[in-house]
């Protein structure tokens, strides 16, 4: 029996929330305030009931392997080798996306103080170097060490809450009027709004991955999952309403709603402690995004489906190709658009892990009978299904552009899954013709 210490439910309850609060509800509220209005708290409260549908899916299926891999381990065992590669070549791509999304999120956080870095070349600078500098640390070998990361998660969760404690008191009811931009619901305005703020919620999904570390998972992973999303909900909606109750109608307009709300409220020093807490926050998940994304590609390649070239290292012990790689892939992304753009294609291209992943629950509960998982959704098939029709629909609410880029490296996992197969055929060739 292993010695090593579990974690316990607060543990994984703070895991989950610094998984979740990035840089998403620091930039998102005045998108969801321009296609929805004050009606943008409703969207929070879909949103949240999906993501809880979804990671119940990732506990169940979580409960039934102690190997890594995630989502990419549980297609392959349900669907197959090669929805198993696209999947896991998805996971790689997904992380590319998120990066990129994360250093532009940086720029439009850091335009707030210096206008400046949000325009033109500037801005392209700055994203190429937080990326490019990033990877040279990561190729050194420099660690990144715990203290930073508690700094990190103190950093961005504080001024938050401030923000709350304190602008709640300065809420105008009237901002609240008319629940709909002008008035009127325009068709079509709640998906694109529940699309967008989705991506606010992303990173649920670590909740449930490290299910055999923790105490009692049967018990815990559901009852974690679900204290974590109503605690991030509260979080979101109190910030969306303080943001509307302050700003009204001028939230759509701004870059920086949550800075903006502050420095009406606390004066100019406000807004300067959310957006250094907004700055912070995105760093470190820029950081953490600069390890965890290379590693991503390492992990396919040792599986033979990636070349192996990515799996070399270096004297310092680094991932060197895996790392030039995908900071090579990820600037280009980054220069590609805005971080509301961005955003979107991160939310649609995650469903290529969330979909096969909820649809898994359901083949491995026949397919594998001997598979027990350490949890069981309840209501049989009904929440599986669900979160699978909904995310479908969430998807169609997405502007074709979107699609392609978010999907897009599902077609491009085509000719590498068929690439990868020949190349290891030939490599088991002749190794065999080695050993006659």
């Amino acid at each position: 029996m292993s010695n090593k210490k579990k974690i316990g439910f607060w543990s994984i309850v703070l895991l989950g929330i610094n998984s979740i609060i990035g840089s998403g509800i620091f930039l998102l509220p005045n998108q969801a305030m321009e296609l929805i209005g004050p009606a943008s708290l409703g969207v929070i409260l879909f949103d949240m009931l999906l993501v809880v549908s979804i990671a119940l899916c990732f506990a169940e299926v979580g409960g039934m392997f102690s190997k890594n891999g995630g989502p990419y381990v549980y297609a392959k065992e349900a669907f197959g080798s090669f929805v198993g590669f696209e999947v896991g070549f998805m996971k790689w791509a997904i992380g590319i996306i998120a990066w990129a999304t994360m250093a532009v999120g940086f720029v439009t956080a850091l335009s707030a103080v210096w206008p400046a870095a949000g325009e033109g070349m500037m801005k392209n600078i700055i994203i190429i170097v937080i990326l490019g500098g990033l990877g040279i640390i990561n190729i050194l070998g420099v660690s990144i060490s715990k203290v930073l990361n508690n700094i990190i998660t103190v950093g961005k969760l504080v001024p938050l809450f401030i923000f709350i404690a304190v602008g709640i008191f300065f809420i105008k009811g009237s901002n609240f009027t008319p629940v709909f931009p002008s008035g009127v619901y325009q068709g079509g305005s709640f998906g694109a709004a529940a699309l967008l703020i989705f991506y606010a919620f992303t990173g649920f999904e670590s909740i449930a991955v490290a299910a055999e570390d923790m105490e009692n998972p049967e018990k815990n992973i559901p009852k974690a999952i679900i204290t974590v999303m109503i605690i991030v909900s509260v979080v979101y909606l109190l910030i969306q309403t303080v943001s509307i109750g302050i700003l009204g109608e001028q939230l759509a307009l701004t870059k920086t709603p949550v800075a903006d709300a502050s420095a009406v409220f606390l004066g100019s020093w406000g807004g300067i402690l959310v957006t250094a807490g907004t700055l912070i926050s995105i760093g470190g998940i820029n950081i953490a995004a600069s390890f965890i994304t290379p590693r991503t590609a390492v992990a396919l390649a040792e599986d033979g489906l990636l070349p192996k070239c990515l799996n070399k290292y270096n004297k310092k012990g680094t991932p060197y190709i895996a790392i030039i790689v995908t900071v090579a892939l990820t600037i280009p992304v980054a220069l590609s658009g805005s971080f509301t753009k961005l955003a979107a294609i991160s939310v649609v291209s995650r469903f290529a892990q969330y979909v096969p992943t909820c649809l898994s629950v359901l083949v491995l509960r026949k397919k594998r009978p001997d598979l027990k998982s350490s949890f069981r959704i309840p209501l049989g098939p009904v929440i599986p299904i669900l979160a699978v029709v909904v995310s479908g629909w969430l998807l169609v609410q997405s502007s074709m552009e979107k699609i392609l880029w978010g999907l897009g490296g599902l077609v491009i996992g085509v000719p590498i899954y068929l690439l990868m197969i020949n190349m290891n055929k030939k490599n088991k060739n002749n190794n065999s013709e080695k050993v006659a």
